[in-house]
């Protein structure tokens, strides 16, 4: 057949193969490309193809015709219930289906719908799959999929074992066969999503033909399971308020715990394309795969407990890290809840979703999803949900935004491929319907820092979602809620669509639950609940941010730990024994009173004094005052925006903007004076507030090199001028501490 057009479930890569290797192509079909065409079945006339105005009158009369109970293209003819092959796109394999009706597309194009048989090389969960199959076995699924008439590559013949052996008494068919690559054996079911078997059959008494497709379909839904149990969530989400609305009929067809028998009324093929594009430049390159790399393992050393766990300051020093994992995530259960519902239920009905969620740094963002798909993988190993895959692109962790290509793509095939070919294939990939796709969980953290000029990387991976056979599903993480609207173009925020949530920052009481929750087991209680309150409260007063908190209350144990170290440095700090306790209980050893080397609201305010006086911070407070007024400028503007990078001129436009708020205030009279200074022509009087701006605007450029050149920003091409890209070289909490308490920055309003 010299059509082109290929099965949209059949675009598959060679590794792992998971159809049916063969080398003969198109033999039964012939050279000619026929229309295809309809065969009644009331008459043996068929209907020739139609297309443009004919096509369209013809389609109002659909119900009028009798049933099609096949289709004929030259020479060749198959009907209901016959199994044919379908051809896969230029890799030598194919698909063994069962069709099981005829229809035609919303475009008036030719289709069948197809009842598929899968080999074991497809079904993912190892522990589960058989190893007594042979070597041409296929086992007959619960899955549909409709394609062109034009993708069947000639028939094909399913048997039993025992007809196989009686034909082929050497278990090979002859490769100059005209069968050779056409004879299957078929003795189980099996749900490839789910991993479950039907009991062993002979197919010869299961299956005659097109009358027995109704049975067959029962039979194994039946035997297999067809989704696994959804686990009852231990915290009620709030999506659980619209249960009690009523569902409509849509929603119940989709419902995977009553699937359907295929029929003809089932409806169109959606999403066929009427003609196969012609390959793009891009896809025609030959793909090279890349090995991975191999390492020369270090040795290892092992370290005793004893080691980093000798003393109770050891001890509360490594549960507060931050990098520590902790057993629960404290004060984010309806966060927790809400992204477990959803991602839950995306996974289960097999449906491509995006979901966003933002909040300021330190709110758990992505240590929630990490919780989430921890406790959905659980289920997963229990039998409690459909398999999935997760890959996590960290926008931080690559140097280049087109690079989530290739990462997605090793995540779902194993390979590694440049940037440019990942994308082809992904388009591919998504655009073709396959019923045995495992869903795909990406979690996309700092999304900021995958924007590009021409925001190609944000459209793809929040389109791909939408497209209706990708079971793609994006998690956007970013720590502003309005990134969408004011970076990403209309056609993108639109694509991210309405689910959205938001991680408020913490307030006091959630910050010490989180820290005194790290100190549990922790023994002498070293930090006193007064030290972590205040703690709490003054971070809670800045940022909220419990990564803070928690490096805070880690400084001040270590601060705690020297003092005594250097008051008593022969003591051993271990943790006093059971012997040494029931002495002192009894009486018989004093009770030594814990006042030395305990944290304290003194030893806090210490630590906080250290992350507040760093060099940095002290380097910052000397700078002079426009240096100052520019930073603050420009950490208002990163903030408002939620990019990190801005122009000069965006920067000196959020400066004046700040200027015109602060009229009549004692900044102003500051700028005027020291603007005065500056001039020194005229007398005072002579100098309006506008010439006071023009000239210290003037004098900013000035200050912007020399905060280049210390490494405090960064500057494009060391050039003050309006198109210049600028950014912060450090961080966001440094310069907001460091003019935390500055009087001329608060009267400014820049910082909030």
């Amino acid at each position: 057949m010299a059509s082109t057009e290929t099965p949209r479930s059949a675009k598959r890569t060679r590794r792992p193969p998971p159809g049916i290797v063969r080398e003969d192509s198109d033999d039964e079909l012939g050279i000619d490309d026929h229309p295809w065409e309809w065969v009644y079945a009331d008459s043996n006339q068929t209907s020739r193809a139609y297309n443009g105005t004919a096509s369209r009158k013809r389609k109002r009369h659909v119900e009028d015709r009798p049933e099609i109970v096949g289709a004929r293209m030259g020479s060749f003819h198959c009907s209901l219930g016959d199994t044919v092959l379908l051809k896969a796109e230029g890799n030598g394999e194919a698909w063994v289906g069962i069709i099981c009706a005829f229809l035609e597309d919303d475009e008036g194009d030719k289709v069948a719908d197809f009842m598929w048989f899968s080999s074991e090389r497809e079904i993912r969960n190892k522990l589960k799959k058989r190893t007594d199959n042979v070597w041409n076995e296929l086992y007959i699924t619960p899955s549909w999929d409709k394609n062109p008439l034009a993708s069947i590559n000639g028939r094909a013949q399913v048997m039993s074992l025992e007809q196989y052996q009686k034909r082929y008494p050497h278990g090979k068919v002859p490769r100059n066969s005209r069968d050779y690559g056409k004879i299957f054996v078929c003795r189980r079911g099996c749900n490839t999503r789910t991993a479950t078997y039907t009991e062993e059959f002979i197919w010869e008494d299961l299956y005659h033909g097109a009358e027995d497709i109704h049975d067959l379909v029962e039979f194994v839904q039946g035997k297999t399971k067809a989704t696994r149990k959804r686990r009852v969530p231990r915290q009620e989400s709030p999506d659980a308020l619209y249960n009690d609305l009523p569902q409509d009929d849509d929603d119940v067809q989709r419902s995977p715990q009553k699937p359907t028998t295929p029929r003809k009324s089932r409806g169109t093929a959606q999403g066929t394309p009427r003609k196969s594009k012609p390959a793009t430049p891009s896809s025609q390159r030959k793909i090279m795969i890349k090995k991975h790399l191999e390492f020369t393992p270090l040795a290892t050393r092992i370290l005793s407990p004893s080691h980093h766990a000798s003393s109770p300051f050891q001890i509360a020093r490594a549960n507060l890290h931050v990098a520590s994992v902790p057993t629960s995530l404290p004060c984010r259960e309806s966060e927790f809840s809400l992204v477990y519902s959803h991602l839950e239920a995306a996974i289960t009905d097999g449906m491509g979703t995006c979901i966003y969620i933002s909040g300021t740094p330190g709110t758990g963002k992505t240590a929630t999803v990490r919780e989430v798909v921890s406790r959905l993988d659980e289920s997963v190993q229990s039998d409690e949900l459909d398999d999935f895959i997760f890959v996590e692109i960290n926008g931080m962790k690559i140097t280049d935004p087109h690079q989530a290509y290739s990462l997605l793509w090793e995540a779902l095939k194993g390979q590694r491929v440049s940037p440019a070919q990942a994308l082809d294939l992904l388009e591919r990939e998504f655009s073709h319907p396959s019923p045995r796709r495992v869903p795909c969980v990406v979690l996309m953290d700092e999304l900021d820092q995958l924007v590009t000029k021409n925001q190609g990387v944000m459209y793809n991976f929040f389109n791909w979602p939408g497209l209706k056979h990708s079971r793609l599903i994006v998690l956007a993480v970013a720590n502003t809620m309005d990134l969408p609207e004011r970076t990403l173009s209309n056609k993108i925020s639109s694509r991210l669509g309405l689910t959205r949530i938001t991680f408020p920052g913490y307030n006091h009481e959630q910050l010490m639950k989180i820290v005194q929750s790290r100190l549990e087991g922790v023994p002498d209680n070293v930090v006193e609940p007064d030290a972590v309150q205040f703690a709490s409260r003054k971070v809670a007063a800045v940022s909220g941010d419990a990564r803070r908190a928690l490096d805070i209350c880690r400084r001040a144990v270590e601060l705690a730990e020297a003092e005594v170290k250097s008051t008593h440095p022969t003591t051993d700090p271990s943790t006093p024994s059971k012997r040494q306790r029931a002495k002192e209980a009894k009486g018989e050893l004093p009770v030594k009173k814990k006042t030395l080397g305990r944290v304290t609201i003194e030893t806090v305010r210490r630590a906080i004094s250290e992350a507040t006086s760093s060099p940095l911070q002290q380097y910052l407070r000397a700078l002079p005052f426009a240096s100052r007024l520019l930073l603050a400028a420009l950490l208002a503007r990163t903030q408002r925006t939620g990019l990190a990078e801005s122009t000069y001129g965006d920067v000196l436009e959020e400066m004046q903007r700040s200027l015109r708020l602060a009229n009549g205030n004692r900044q102003l009279e500051l700028l005027e004076k020291r603007t005065n200074r500056i001039t020194n022509n005229g007398a005072w009087e002579n100098k309006t507030r506008q010439d006071a701006k023009g000239v210290r605007l003037a004098g900013l450029g000035a200050a912007a090199v020399d905060l280049t050149g210390a490494g405090i920003i960064n500057l494009e091409a060391h050039k003050a001028e309006r198109p210049s890209k600028i950014r912060l070289a450090v961080g966001d909490e440094e310069v907001r501490l460091a003019f935390r308490d500055d009087p001329d920055i608060k009267a400014m309003c820049l910082l909030v």
